[in-house]
């Protein structure tokens, strides 16, 4: 989301910059481009480069500019702990130029640390609570939030996405578009235009007043944070969560014990358990209690949720993969019902 906002709001700018996003921003269409001018957009992260490059791949991009958003572990199957992580991020650090800027979250201790290590390059904190970037939502959804910066008031920005999540994404986005020239008020201006990422909480259609949500939440702070912006926006109204454990570090078990309680937003939880998971899904659903559910097959969760689903309620579905076309399946299910 952040790399997709920056693309756009350079193209809104008139910098028409190349980028290379994992998924695909609906103002483009297209997930990656050479773009017209110098400036280019990676999502970048600390993935290994090839099986026989194990370092991360971001550190051959040598940014100018770098927003790091969050760092947490994760890529269970590359690195053996979060430690080994912080290393690629203290070797990214330590290439970006005097004249470059890094801009990162405050509060985030596992950043933090990693800075400490080394660091000869300008930071601009952003967080609602910090010095530096700050943002304060005017809207209970965070659909409209006003932006300061050391104590200057830049005006509000108005835009589709929502929740607290986002709104940082979106400062992050403006401190770096900043950093290229872009003033803040254009940048809060071209909020206003951006759509969104396919399957970032993505509507992929409404039936007899329930919505259904595609997003690729697939790390427990990503489900948590999801479901918290699904929730301000909806207020009372019923959330179900699909999961399906997908990722490699899921698939691995790596976070059993943090999946339940980041589900605690969602009224009703239905479980994914295919046959070659790995590991047993069980206890995850106690920890859900009566909202939890457990299934083995696709279908048997699309008939389930049919029985279930009343006009007003939100079924969120959340996957890194396709989920054997469960959006779609859903949907006419609900229809035909």
């Amino acid at each position: 989301t952040t790399s997709s906002l920056l693309a756009w709001l350079l193209q809104d700018n008139g910098l028409a910059p190349g980028f290379l996003i994992g998924g695909v921003p609906e103002n483009f269409g297209v997930s990656a481009r050479a773009g017209d001018t110098p400036f280019f957009v990676v999502e970048a992260d600390e993935y290994d480069t090839a099986f026989f490059d194990k370092r991360s791949k971001f550190v051959h991009y040598r940014p100018r500019t770098a927003i790091l958003n969050n760092l947490e572990f994760d890529h269970a199957d590359i690195f053996p702990d979060l430690e080994a992580i912080k290393k690629q991020f203290h070797h990214l650090v330590r290439i970006i130029p005097r004249n470059g800027l890094i801009v990162a979250p405050k509060t985030d201790t596992n950043l933090a640390d990693v800075l400490q290590r080394g660091c000869w390059t300008p930071v601009e904190y952003f967080d609602a609570e910090a010095e530096g970037w700050q943002a304060e939502p005017t809207h209970a959804d965070c659909s409209r939030f006003k932006v300061s910066y050391q104590g200057r008031s830049y005006g509000e920005a108005s835009w589709s996405l929502m929740g607290r999540h986002n709104m940082m994404n979106a400062l992050a986005a403006i401190a770096a578009a900043r950093h290229v020239g872009i003033p803040v008020e254009n940048a809060l201006a071209s909020l206003a235009g951006f759509k969104g990422i396919k399957r970032r909480m993505e509507v992929r259609g409404v039936v007899n007043e329930i919505t259904v949500y595609d997003d690729f939440a697939h790390h427990p702070t990503a489900l948590a944070t999801t479901l918290d912006g699904l929730r301000q926006r909806v207020g009372a109204a019923r959330i179900i969560a699909v999961l399906e454990p997908r990722s490699n570090t899921m698939r691995m078990g790596v976070h059993a014990e943090t999946l339940a309680p980041s589900l605690q937003a969602a009224d009703s939880v239905y479980l994914y358990q295919p046959a070659n998971l790995g590991w047993d899904l069980s206890k995850v659903r106690q920890g859900l209690g009566d909202k939890g559910h457990l299934s083995a097959t696709v279908q048997s969760i699309i008939d389930e949720i049919v029985a279930a689903a009343c006009p007003g309620d939100h079924i969120l579905v959340m996957s890194n993969g396709g989920f054997e076309n469960i959006h779609a399946r859903l949907l006419t299910a609900l229809a035909q019902k």
